[in-house]
């Protein structure tokens, strides 16, 4: 696949939409070719070509997609989320046909640019990368909030994969929550979201990675991450060098919260907040004796100032004794993986247990360490 590799509408989606009757379609990715299988993919994808809406799975999280190219199409996804239209999305392919219908070939001058594009494809594709590339002027504008670029990747999932293909059409697709939510890693998330907001969802089970694609921008003398995810930066680092960590502007007292557009899917500080109140505990650069004091009396002080205080346990660690409060098992401490893949079941958990204060340690800032911090600071920020 190598080769050949290389004025945003004012208006607004409506503010109020009929209720629809949301059908759930089980799917295995293991067994993609049976008739049970490919009579689902056939009207998931009829549902996507007719300008519908289809929640799927990703390796990453569960996306909702509409077709891409169908502006119309794409403004159900902005009704159904209440999305605000500052806020792009990533649109995803499973071929070089529909990489071309998207993107902009880079120009043969930049080809330090296009070596590094062409080595990230390469390397990551079918995964979860994004990379930021000049659009189509095929693409409409609400797909990138106006913007120049757009967000594009091929997604690993066999069904995700097997979907696009099937409808024959690049898929825009956000994550399959309401806006500001937190991300869904089943289809029981989705639904506590979406049903009745959406035509259909293909459910095949939880999703791998649980945290979003990572999105960069090769530039010419640099390469800009705007979101860590599922894949760490070290890894990009290691196949085209160093990596720059995006900052958001910060917003000056007065001025509105938002810009116009965001640069990039995945930068809004808005994304992945529980109900309760997220308190993270820093936890990076100490040793495991005092991560664990540290935790003990995080806890005991959460639990004289809240109500009722939820907790994100690590296996293994402990909570003081005569704690009255809530707790998910999160998962081994060192296995920053299984913590992902977890993360938002279990603060969706505390949610539903009616949590007042979740409190969460913070993994290591290295690795997919990176993603899960990134998430909950963003959570934190929101309350």
């Amino acid at each position: 696949m190598k080769d050949g590799w290389l004025a945003l509408r004012k208006k607004r989606p409506r503010t109020q939409m009929a209720a629809k009757h949301t059908v759930r379609l089980t799917i295995s990715a293991d067994c993609i070719s049976s008739p049970q299988a490919q009579s689902a993919l056939a009207q998931a994808a009829e549902t996507i070509r007719s300008g519908g809406t289809v929640a799927f799975p990703t390796e990453t999280v569960y996306g909702l997609g509409a077709n891409a190219l169908d502006a119309t199409a794409v403004e159900g996804i902005f009704l159904a989320k209440q999305r605000p239209t500052w806020d792009p999305m990533i649109v995803h392919i499973a071929d070089q046909e529909m990489f071309d219908q998207v993107v902009v070939r880079v120009p043969e001058a930049a080809q330090q640019r296009l070596d590094k594009i062409d080595a990230l494809i390469e390397k990551f594709w079918p995964g979860p990368l994004t990379l930021l590339l000049p659009k189509q002027p095929a693409v409409p504008p609400i797909v990138t909030a106006g913007r120049a670029l757009v967000g594009v990747r091929m997604p690993a999932h066999p069904v995700a994969l097997a979907l696009i293909a099937m409808a024959k059409v690049p898929i825009a697709a956000p994550s399959a929550n309401r806006f500001g939510h937190m991300s869904p890693t089943t289809v029981q998330h989705v639904l506590e979201d979406l049903d009745g907001r959406i035509d259909l969802v293909l459910d095949a089970g939880p999703a791998w990675c649980g945290v979003e694609s990572t999105v960069i921008e090769v530039r010419d003398h640099d390469t800009i991450l705007y979101r860590p995810g599922a894949i760490a930066a070290e890894e990009i680092e290691a196949v085209i060098g160093p990596v720059v960590l995006y900052h958001a502007p910060t917003t000056e007292p007065g001025l509105p919260r938002h810009p116009e557009s965001l640069p990039s899917p995945g930068v809004d500080m808005r994304h992945y907040a529980p109900n309760a109140r997220l308190v993270p505990l820093e936890m990076d650069a100490i040793t495991a004796t005092d991560q664990q004091a540290r935790w003990l009396r995080a806890v005991q002080e959460q639990s004289q100032n809240a109500q009722k205080i939820g907790v994100l346990l690590p296996e293994a660690w402990s909570l003081p004794e005569g704690f009255a409060g809530i707790h998910f098992t999160w998962g081994n401490w060192e296995d920053d993986q299984e913590l992902a893949q977890r993360l938002f079941a279990g603060l969706r958990t505390l949610d539903a247990m009616e949590a007042d204060v979740i409190l969460c340690p913070l993994p290591s800032s290295s690795g997919l360490g990176a993603a899960i911090r990134d998430r909950l600071l963003k959570a934190a920020r929101t309350q």
